[in-house]
């Protein structure tokens, strides 16, 4: 049959092929998209098939069905997973830049940073400034320092600060963007110390609020020093009064005395000149092979035996 349609004539065939008797069925290929995987098994394509809520809905009753074989708890899961990687305490990083959420903690402990020249001075302006424009705040501004104690030539005590963290202090108050500026603001301090934040497009210094364990620790070991000092100096007055010491009675010129402070100290020389109105003696030491004179006082020195 096929090789007799081949040999009619093509006008023919083309009729041939066209009546209806001789019409073959066409069938529509299968889409790609819609054959069915291979890999998935039928509880898997019958659940593509399924809408969300009740691919929820199977969800929780497989959780539940797990449950109640004891196998395991989703819930205490979930709760374990959010005590592991807490929420974040600002909602946005603008909502981080503001500096006047500090205040919802209450009053803490700040540390800002001052000149080292004249920190105590520095100090003492912050208060007055706070007095002065805010007088509604209780503060308190606290710059550890200790007192050294020197007994000058003449008699005189000298007392003066010396900073036990150079460059530091401590404030007391609840703060807020407007106290912060305020800080700011004042002649030698550099600002409060802390970590930045934001990100690229704008980013601050945001203060970081010392532990009251910490100003503890830092209010013994001012004490501690400052205690340190006076006992040191207070020794030190007992060796200079002590009444063992040789009177100036026995002094004569020409003797041998040995300097008991200042410079010269432990120094022996020869007693060249005693003027016993006004206190003064000139002694010669020979330094570098030259002698060499002079003045000191009298209870400076004490005759020492040939």
């Amino acid at each position: 049959m096929q090789q007799s349609l081949w040999l009619l004539p093509p006008c023919r065939l083309r009729a041939l092929l066209s009546s209806p008797a001789l019409s073959i069925p066409r069938t529509k290929p299968t889409s790609i998209a819609r054959r069915k995987p291979a890999s998935l098994s039928s509880v898997q394509f019958a659940a593509s098939e399924l809408t969300a809520r009740e691919r929820r809905q199977l969800r929780n009753e497989r959780r539940e069905s797990k449950i109640e074989e004891g196998r395991s708890n989703w819930r205490e899961e979930v709760e374990e997973k959010l005590l592991i990687k807490p929420k974040k305490r600002y909602a946005s990083w603008t909502e981080e830049l503001n500096l006047d959420n500090l205040s919802d903690d209450g009053p803490h402990w700040w540390a800002i940073r001052l000149s080292r020249v004249n920190s105590q001075e520095i100090a003492d302006r912050l208060a007055r400034g706070f007095v002065r424009e805010h007088p509604e705040i209780d503060f308190k501004v606290y710059n550890p320092c200790v007192r050294v104690k020197r007994k000058l030539k003449n008699g005189t005590l000298s007392v003066k600060s010396k900073p036990f963290f150079p460059g530091c202090a401590f404030l007391y108050c609840i703060l807020n963007k407007e106290i912060h500026d305020f800080v700011r603001d004042c002649d030698g301090i550099g600002g409060f110390l802390g970590s930045l934040v934001g990100n690229n497009k704008k980013q601050i210094n945001r203060p970081r609020a010392v532990a009251e364990e910490e100003m503890e620790v830092i209010f013994r070991q001012t004490k501690e020093e400052q205690e340190k000092l006076d006992r040191a100096f207070e020794e030190a007055e007992q060796v200079h009064s002590n009444p063992l010491q040789p009177s100036s009675s026995s002094l004569a010129v020409g003797s041998s005395v040995r300097v008991l402070s200042g410079p010269f100290m432990e120094y022996t020389g020869r007693l060249k000149e005693l003027k016993r109105k006004t206190g003064k003696a000139t002694v010669a030491f020979m330094l570098f092979g030259k002698e060499n004179l002079v003045q000191l006082k009298i209870d400076e020195i004490s005759s020492v035996a040939d």
